[in-house]
């Protein structure tokens, strides 16, 4: 039967009188936004907000989500655009309250409006309902509830808006959890470096004594120093971390597993393939963890419950949510038609608000942003570009037309980045004038001070390429997107709206504005609205044969080469991207394993098209007759153990140092060739460690891997190596690569030096502590197994590591003391630790109060999470 709510809100999507008031309160707030000599359309403001009102309160089974949501847009149009008309306040207290938004409600001051006796009970029992657990003032959003009452599932998959907070909700369950008393082991998987920074940090300060006090430590590297004692733990790693820390630990306790950004499940990367192997080795335990997939804007999150065998077919172990407590409202500015135009979510088409005029469009619309931020409007922007070289040089461009501010925590910042990297660094100058970029690799207490003054409105405009993709939390008013491509690729509707997502925080405000630039020769304006218009589709996992990321043909190809008793898939096909050919090998390894062990996985199960019995008895008998069998480690495959173990056998160490730490360049890129050999980088790593220049056929690139690798593990601080670098380039003009595809002829310009500073960064990043850091794992574990040893001196996978043959450097390290921190300690405060006969650290509680502000951030974090190497406490 038919209910009168059936009847208000089956339709009221097409409702004409409705729409219209919304285009126009979208095209007012566009003249707003961008001032112009066009008038503003009438609006029947009472009729907007009682349709808001009515949306709010919407019970459609399907629709009220995006109806509430719509309501949540309506008020914060007319709060724009009637700031002083007090009805305003009256019908936004009761949208907020109905859709249970309490921080919306704080943050459009609509607290203090008289509540009916009804209002009143209901508004006191949804609050109580959603409190968040032990707090008194902070509510959850009436989705983040519902998922948070299924965190205890065996397994769970949910999905929602990245403005809802997703990792809150994780973090919170932890934290409850262990504030009720649980002993139980937890581990958060997040997709970068950074996001362990953020998230660790995070928990530790919303933890701070509960840690010591329930016998607590958050774990972010495998050697870290609190794994040595008996304590509980909460684990922040990536997958690949968990993975080396299961093979080093096959028996770590694990209750709970967080899988974040589950959404790299379904890409076209290299990296997807860990998660699969981490979650198959915990999965197939007699005791498994819970698992927990969290994923941004996926209409079918039970998808990745395949991973764990779960049956996908209904919805009971899967939430998706479209609600957002914060609203994103869209603008087009297209330079090749000089206009602007703002975008109709609901109706899905553009109109214009306002002519464009000029020959520089970004800076002139990041002036025009400006002058709003001066007239106490929206401040915070971030502009996204596909590449760091065109990221650079935007933020170059505008910062010439801005002042220095002279700000003491900008100089402050700008004075740590000149002593820590390279006075020619252009993001001192950048800081120094309340500008930033965000690219890639930055000692991690940079990177986390520079968004750290984005939040506290110091650095208002940040030029980003995709790491704003991978999860960091910006509180941006503005986002400026110019162009559809993430690297050489063009984005997914899921990347697009994620990035959309991360203007506009609820825990600052209530929406952003996203403005897409159409620039000649980036992206078109169809490309934009394409996006805008389109839905997401039904996710699936990359390893199905549909996806167009592992067709038919590629594991046809994957089982044809293991038949033939080989692992290196024949050669690369045309336009066959280095990141796909890595991710079908590691598939591979996955799927050996599973076969000469027998293992029902996901992965074999993928392939089952491909394969029968006589085809896994042919591959069976094939690597039967290998010195060495497939293990977990997806970096390195069993042709390369074989000739790794052969090479150790045959007397192949790391070479010793000429001094007590210094390395011979000569001695290690020798050493780096014979593991050229050993491991096939020339097949495996072709386009970095393995790369030969085509004309001489020298390992180009390996020789200035060597020179920064020999300064890395030197302990040289980053500046040294910046110069390091320099003068490498300056002997060797004709090495040079301005980007990863072009080279070109060294001249020592200060646009060059920063070249070489920047691929300096991404060297250190990508090849040092990933590639050659992995490599050099492997290598130091079959040393030990072959020469039966526990420890070796001379370990360059620890020199590697931690960035330093310093026996006091590498303690701090595994403390929790960033690279650069520990190198301040030693050489201003060497008083303030000490390591005893038993090879115990002990340090001063005087680090928490140390002038340089990382080191005194990062020891405060360590009193909390490993209290008991300190010898003095603080004064009572």
């Amino acid at each position: 039967m038919n209910t009168l709510g059936d009847a208000i809100f089956s339709d009221i999507n097409n409702n004409e009188f409705l729409n219209e008031l919304y285009d126009d309160l979208l095209y007012n707030y566009g003249l707003l936004k961008f001032p112009t000599r066009r008038e503003p359309r009438p609006v029947d403001l009472e009729a907007a907000l009682r349709f808001a009102d009515l949306l709010s309160k919407s019970n459609h089974p399907y629709e009220k989500e995006h109806h509430r949501t719509w309501a949540q847009e309506i008020i914060i149009l007319c709060d724009k655009l009637y700031p002083d008309n007090p009805l305003v306040r009256i019908y936004a207290t009761s949208v907020f309250m109905a859709v249970g938004n309490y921080q919306g409600l704080k943050l459009i001051g609509g607290g203090n409006v008289p509540l009916s006796i009804f209002e009143r009970a209901f508004s006191g029992f949804q609050e109580d309902y959603l409190r968040v657990p032990g707090t008194e003032d902070q509510t959850f959003f009436v989705p983040q509830k519902r998922i948070y009452d299924r965190l205890k599932d065996p397994e769970f998959s949910y999905s929602a808006p990245t403005s809802l907070g997703k990792s809150f909700v994780m973090r919170t369950f932890i934290i409850n959890q262990i504030k009720q008393g649980a002993t139980a082991s937890y581990a958060i998987l997040v997709p970068t470096k950074a996001l362990i920074n953020e998230m660790r940090s995070k928990i530790i300060n919303d933890l701070k004594e509960t840690l010591a006090e329930r016998n607590y430590r958050v774990i972010s590297a495998a050697g870290d120093i609190a794994l040595e004692g008996e304590h509980n733990f909460i684990y922040v790693l990536t997958p690949e971390r968990l993975l080396y820390l299961l093979v080093a630990k096959p028996h770590l306790k694990l209750d709970y597993l967080f899988i974040d950004e589950a959404h790299k499940l379904s890409g076209k990367n290299s990296r997807a393939p860990f998660y699969y192997q981490v979650v198959s080795m915990l999965h197939d335990r007699p005791k498994p963890p819970r698992f927990i997939f969290a994923s941004p804007n996926i209409p079918n999150p039970q998808t990745y419950l395949q991973l764990v065998d779960a049956a996908i077919d209904g919805d009971e172990s899967a939430i998706a949510t479209t609600y957002s407590p914060v609203t994103q409202f869209k603008f087009i500015m297209d330079a090749s038609k000089q206009e602007i135009l703002v975008y109709n979510d609901h109706a899905h088409h553009s109109t214009t608000i306002a002519p464009y005029q000029g020959a520089d469009p970004l800076n002139n619309l990041l002036a025009t942003l400006q002058l709003a931020s001066a007239e106490d409007r929206a401040a915070q922007t971030v502009v996204y570009f596909p590449s760091k070289e065109k990221a650079i040089k935007a933020a170059k461009n505008w910062a010439l037309k801005q002042p220095i501010l002279a700000d003491n925590e900008l100089d402050a910042l700008a004075e740590d980045i000149s002593r820590d990297v390279h006075d020619q660094y252009y993001l001192v100058e950048l800081v120094r004038k309340g500008l930033a970029y965000h690219i890639g690799y930055l000692p991690p207490a940079i990177r986390q001070r520079i968004e750290d003054l984005f939040r506290q409105r110091k650095i208002k405009t940040i030029f980003c390429t995709s790491t704003l993709l991978e999860g960091v939390n910006l509180p941006a008013d503005n986002l400026i997107i110019t162009s559809k491509k993430n690297g050489r690729a063009s984005m997914s509707a899921v990347d697009f709206n994620n990035l959309i997502g991360r203007v506009g925080r609820i825990e600052y405000n209530l929406y952003g504005d996203v403005i897409m630039l159409v620039l000649p020769k980036e992206t078109s304006r169809e490309d934009f609205t394409q996006f805008l218009d389109e839905e997401i589709p039904q996710q699936k996992l990359s390893i199905e044969t549909d996806t167009g990321l592992f067709r038919k043909i590629d594991k046809q190809r994957v089982v044809e080469t293991l038949m033939q008793g080989k692992i290196a898939l024949p050669e690369k096909k045309q336009n066959e991207s280095e990141d796909k050919r890595e991710m079908i090998r590691r598939y591979e390894l996955i799927l050996l394993r599973d076969i000469m062990e027998d293992r029902s996985s996901l992965v074999r199960r993928e392939f089952a098209d491909h394969l029968d019995k006589e085809k896994e008895a042919t591959i069976r008998q094939q690597f039967a007759k290998r010195e060495a069998a497939q293990d977990v480690d997806l970096n390195i495959s069993v042709d390369q153990v074989e000739n790794l173990t052969h090479a150790i056998r045959n007397g192949l160490t790391y070479p010793e140092r000429i001094e007590s730490s210094s390395f011979d360049y000569r001695q290690v890129l020798k050493f780096l060739e014979k593991l050229a050999i050993i491991f096939h980088w020339d097949i495996y790593e072709s386009s970095t460690l393995g790369y030969r220049n085509p004309k001489t056929q020298e390992h180009t690139k390996l020789r200035w891997y060597a020179a920064i690798l020999c300064r890395w593990m030197e302990g040289r601080g980053l500046k040294f190596i910046m110069n390091q670098a320099i003068q490498y380039q300056m002997k060797h003009p004709d090495r040079f690569f301005v980007t990863d595809y072009l080279m070109e002829r060294y001249t020592d310009s200060k646009e060059h030096r920063n070249i070489v500073m920047a691929n300096t960064l991404k060297t250190i990043e990508e090849q040092i502590l990933f590639s050659l850091s992995n490599y050099f794992l492997r290598f130091s574990n079959e040393y030990k197994k072959i020469h039966n040893v526990e420890s070796f001196p001379n370990n360059w996978y620890e020199y590697v590591e931690y960035g330093s043959t310093n026996e006091e450097a590498i303690a701090l390290q595994r403390s929790g003391f960033s690279r650069e921190s520990a190198t301040y300690i030693l050489k201003n405060n060497p008083d303030y630790l000490r390591i005893d006969e038993r090879g115990s650290l002990h340090l001063d509680f005087g680090l928490t109060s140390s002038p340089n502000i990382n080191v005194k951030n990062e020891a405060s974090e360590i009193f909390y999470n490993l209290p008991e190497v300190f010898d003095s406490l603080p004064p009572f």
